[in-house]
Order: structure tokens, then sequence, then C-alpha cells
């Protein structure tokens, strides 16, 4: 096995551990980026913390919540992961070739250049991203659907007690109504129907989340949400990022490092065997 091989799926494993460790952060910090809040409503507003936000989710949605769309974001997780140090490996064996093969003809030192190394990670990001990022858009789409169908229900809940206020029902036929809704499980990944629709209603003839481009979804969210809007959920970003770029190296180290006691195991078993 080459240590392309090695590095990719090391990286690959590593990822894994560490999203699922991170992944409750992650969903978190989705629904708070997604949230659309007035700079009025933002600047009087109490903000809830991370670990709140979370305990939320678990009353609303259960555990599930958490880690809606874990299954395919592992996926993407392994094989982003995995083709990144895969190619970063491979071109950082060929850069360090051809530097190599340079000071031999009398040019360089032998070293890698700092250039050569931004090429190096810009290549294997390049290919990671054309090769995985279908996967992300579903693993988002996943992600968001619980918050959609979530607010649906809500409204619905809202409707109810409107009827009721207005044609008189009595608490009794209320309650019965709104058990029923209650006994109406989120799927398990949800429709994308749901979250279009949620979308829709969301919109509708509100001009300050009608956005024709990424040029006048910065000028609308400057002048609707104010610059704070630019930075919602980034300490939650923060702490997730870091904690999971710190495992994801420390697993992918020492699986290396298990890997190559096992070749070493392996060839010396082959060169005896040999003899």
């Amino acid at each position: 096995m080459s240590n392309a091989v090695a590095n990719g799926l090391a990286g690959a494993g590593g990822g894994m551990i560490a999203q699922i460790i991170t992944y409750p952060l992650q969903t978190v910090n989705t629904r708070q980026q997604t949230e659309r809040v007035a700079k009025k409503s933002l600047a009087n507003s109490k903000r809830l913390g991370t670990l709140v936000q979370i305990l939320q989710v678990i009353r609303s949605d259960g555990w599930g919540g958490l880690y809606s769309g874990l299954k395919p974001s592992l996926l993407g997780t392994a094989a982003s992961q995995g083709i990144y140090y895969y190619f970063y490996q491979v071109f950082k064996n060929k850069a360090e070739a051809i530097a190599v093969a340079r000071k031999a003809k009398g040019h360089g030192d032998g070293t890698v250049g700092m250039f050569s190394w931004l090429l190096v990670a810009a290549l294997a990001g390049s290919l990671n991203v054309l090769l995985t990022n279908p996967i992300w858009v579903l693993v988002t789409r996943m992600q968001t659907h619980t918050q959609a169908e979530r607010k649906i229900m809500e409204e619905r809940k809202e409707a109810l007690v409107k009827e009721a206020s207005e044609n008189s029902l009595t608490g009794s036929e209320l309650q019965v109504k709104l058990a029923e809704l209650d006994s109406i499980k989120p799927h398990p990944y949800g429709t994308w129907q749901a979250s279009r629709l949620q979308a829709k209603q969301e919109i509708g003839g509100n001009i300050s989340l009608r956005y024709s481009g990424t040029v006048d979804a910065i000028r609308k969210m400057i002048q609707y949400e104010g610059l704070p809007g630019f930075y919602k959920g980034m300490s939650t970003k923060i702490a997730q990022s870091v904690f999971a770029a710190s495992v994801l190296f420390m697993v992918k180290e020492e699986l290396l490092k298990i890997y190559t006691l096992l070749a070493d195991k392996c060839n010396k078993v082959l060169l005896s065997s040999a003899k």
C-alpha cells in the first residue's frame, strides 16, 4: 500500500470520528446561520447559548434531531478527507521528486518551495470539492428539513388556536386536535417539498428575503440584518471547527502509526519467509 493510500484512509477514518463527535455543533450552527432576524429584533432579542440551543433541539426533535443527515454526512466526510489527503500526498510526492531532480541538475537546494506547497494544496482541494460537492448538497438539505417541518407544524398549531378562539371550540376539542398534530412525527429525512414549501412561506412577498444574486444578498443582509448577520453562529462554528480539526489530526496520525507498524511487521515476516 502506498503512502498516499495510507494517508487517504487515515484521513477518512479521522474525519469520520471527528464528524460523529462534533455533529451536534454542526447541526446547531446550520440552524443559527439560516435564521433570518431583522436588525431591531436582533438587538432586542436575547441570544441563546449553543448548549441551550442543543437542548432545544433535543426537546423539539429528540436526539435524532441533532444527528439529522449524519449518514450521508459521514459518507461525505470520509470521501472528502480521504480524497483530499490521498491527492495531497500524491502531489506532495511529485513535488518532492521534482525538487530532488532539480537539485541533481544544479538547480535549487532540493526542498519544495512555498508556491509549490500552495499549488499542491490547491490541486488536492479542487479535486476534493469537484468529487464530493453533490454529497454535501444532499447533507445540507437533510440538515435543514427538520427545521422546516417543525415550523410548518407550529404554524398549524397557531391556526388551530386561532380557529378555536373564533369558533368557540371547547378546550377538550382543541387539545384533541393538538394531540393529533403532535402524534405526527417528522419523516426520518423529511422531504425536499417540505423545505421548499417552508422557504416559500417564509419569503413570500418579503423583499428582504428575496436575493437576485450574491451582491444583492450581501446588500440586503447589511440593510435588514446588519453586519452581525454575517457572523451568526460564529462561536459555535469556531468551537466545532477547532475541535473537529484536533480530533481529525490526532486520529489520522495514530492510524498512520498503526499502519507503519503493521507494514514493518509484514515486511519482516516476508523477509524471514523468503530466507
